[in-house]
């Protein structure tokens, strides 16, 4: 099995697909129900990623095997924090490690755009994301937005201490 990634601009077809995905599994796991078209066009103009390109953020896209596989993106909040965002995986693509993988690119982005700290924001009720997060050792924080979908904060220093480097 063979994951690749790829910085892409966030108007390729491909990264409009995903997060069109990434938004509807999420806004239809939220309400409880299979969101409309037009609901998801209204999400996707309210939470818009446009800002996820060089040198305010990125978008990253996943292939494993070759296939479009899913997507994570970055925003940069300061010169030292970049934040994860819109991170997913199809369905058909998850449990194959895929999600750890993805997670290491962006942060190495993340660092090529400068940022000392990575850190995220997730629902309750997105228990996979939290373990993820949790394994890959990122830190549960104090909140730092007021996003009303957030409901626990996690950061991960993204440089390690020069007592660890020796």
């Amino acid at each position: 099995m063979s994951w690749t990634f790829e910085v892409t601009p966030v108007d390729h077809p491909d990264a409009a697909q995903l997060l069109r995905e990434y938004l509807d599994e999420i806004a239809s796991r939220y309400y409880e129900r299979q969101v409309g078209e037009e609901e998801l066009d209204d999400l996707l103009e309210k939470n818009h990623s446009r800002d996820m390109v060089p040198p305010t953020g990125a978008f990253l896209l996943a292939w494993r095997d070759g296939v479009l596989a899913g997507c994570a993106g970055l925003r940069v909040m300061t010169p030292e924090i970049t934040e994860l965002k819109r991170v997913f995986l199809r369905r058909s693509e998850r449990g194959k490690g895929g999600a750890s993988l993805l997670v290491a690119a962006a942060e190495d982005v993340a660092r090529g755009l400068g940022a000392t700290t990575i850190r995220l924001d997730t629902r309750s009720d997105l228990v996979e994301a939290r373990a993820l997060y949790t394994r890959l050792g990122y830190d549960e924080v104090e909140p730092f937005n007021d996003d009303p979908y957030a409901h626990y904060y996690f950061a991960k220093p993204l440089v390690q201490a020069l007592s660890d480097r020796v």
